[in-house]
């Protein structure tokens, strides 16, 4: 059995991390300290936008005014794919009681945070999609306050089609501002008066960095980094199909890494030779992010079996995971680590990005090993509660004295005595050796 890596990256997605911590480090302590003037002043020297931070009515009905309804109506079946899907994974999750003895009942409450913040970036591409992977998720989640945020478009307030992504999805408030600002402004409540409860949405490597480092302050979505795809294709695949796919997320961004897992040589050596070509084919700013990209970043891992192929793929732990094999049920049982996985040539990342219902802000940096993407279950904590009648607190605090007194909390067992003093006056039930010490 061998591994053989046939091309390998020459960066990795950590190269870059540096030098964004320190610009993100300098840009909090600003904002933190300056507050909504810091933020207008980034706006204006790095977006250059002077205008309105928080968008009303008028203004955005004035902006999404003469999108065309063909557009309107692509934006509202994609939206609505999404909602239904997150609709249905809120009812897979679910509040519950149990009795667990006579008179001891504990249960389980689901409740959604009260203000989420929705990050879509917009700067190379205009991220239409992301507008409503996150907030119709937030809201199918039932999130009171959905705070929406997008850089201004070439300096002329947020991308129309953004726009009216947002208000399709239910956002409540929508500002337009970008990148770390945009960030801080939401966790800190700045414009609103709402600090956000949780951030979410996907953004360039100053955007992840800010959020890794507000993390505690707020939540987060997921520790996010350049958009990653990895594909598996033995001898049967199309190298063609393969080969676009690749290139299809290399489009992303300069730092967007492009794996293809495989058992054919065949099959290793066409996509080799197709991608250059498909990459050189693109318009110029793809081009530029996609060849930076390949070059930089991609890899072809050639393996002799499919074990090997799922051992690689488990390891790389990819946010997109496409298969191009046979016998797709044999992959979806074996497979473990991935964002979200698409099963056969049919299906592909740019299906999943924009239309077809699960979320596509995914974890990447092999977070994939221990987290998974957006959903609503980001939004809903699952809070524990418990109920019991006297009869029950009986039976129960002896049994917790006992135990805080071998772990030396004498004042925890002391909560227990004196309910059994309040209901068992003069019981002789062993409550443990108090603490002396």
């Amino acid at each position: 059995m061998a591994i053989t890596h046939l091309k390998t990256a020459t960066k990795t997605p950590e190269t870059e991390t540096d030098t964004a911590r320190a610009v993100v480090t300098e840009m909090l302590a600003a904002i933190e300290t300056g507050g909504e003037q810091a933020v207008r002043d980034y706006a204006t020297r790095l977006d250059k936008w002077d205008g309105p931070i928080v968008l009303d009515q008028a203004a955005i009905a004035e902006r999404i005014r003469d999108i065309p309804q063909n557009v309107k109506d692509d934006i509202s079946f994609a939206a609505g794919q999404v909602r239904r899907f997150a609709e249905a994974q809120h009812a897979s999750c679910r509040d519950f009681s149990l009795e667990m003895s006579p008179g001891l009942y504990l249960g389980q409450k689901l409740v959604p945070v009260n203000t989420a913040g929705c990050y879509v970036p917009t700067g190379r591409y205009a991220h239409i999609a992301s507008a409503y992977m996150s907030v119709a998720t937030a809201k199918a989640a039932g999130v009171k306050t959905v705070v929406a945020c997008s850089a201004p478009y070439r300096g002329q307030g947020i991308h129309p089609h953004v726009l009216y992504a947002m208000t399709v999805a239910g956002a409540d408030i929508i500002m337009c501002l970008g990148g770390v600002q945009a960030i801080a402004a939401m966790a800190f409540g700045l414009f609103t008066g709402r600090p956000a409860d949780i951030i979410v949405g996907p953004g360039n490597k100053f955007v992840a960095e800010a959020k890794r480092m507000l993390f505690g302050k707020v939540g987060i979505d997921v520790f996010a980094g350049p958009s990653e795809v990895a594909v598996l294709a033995d001898d049967s695949a199309d190298p063609l199909l393969v080969a676009t796919d690749l290139v299809g997320q290399a489009e992303h961004g300069h730092e967007s890494p492009a794996w293809l897992i495989t058992s054919s040589r065949r099959i290793a050596q066409e996509v080799s030779r197709l991608v250059p070509e498909l990459i050189a084919a693109l318009p110029p700013t793809a081009r530029d992010a996609a060849g930076a990209a390949w070059r930089d970043y991609g890899e072809i891992v050639l393996c002799d079996s499919r074990e090997e192929m799922v051992e690689v793929s488990d390891r790389y732990a990819s946010e997109h995971l496409e298969v191009h094999c046979a016998d797709l049920d044999w992959w979806h049982a074996q497979l473990t680590n991935y964002g979200s996985l698409f099963l056969g040539e049919e299906t592909n990342v740019a299906f999943g990005d924009k239309v077809s219902g699960p979320n596509h802000i995914l974890p990447t940096k092999f977070a994939a090993r221990y987290s998974a993407g957006l959903s609503v279950h980001k939004f809903l904590k699952p809070l524990t509660w418990q109920r019991m009648d006297r009869e029950a607190c009986k039976r129960v605090a002896p049994v917790s004295a006992r135990i805080s007194r071998l772990e030396g909390m004498e004042a925890h067992a002391r909560t227990s005595d004196a309910r059994m003093a309040k209901y068992a006056p003069g019981s002789n039930v062993d409550l443990g050796q108090p603490v002396e010490a």
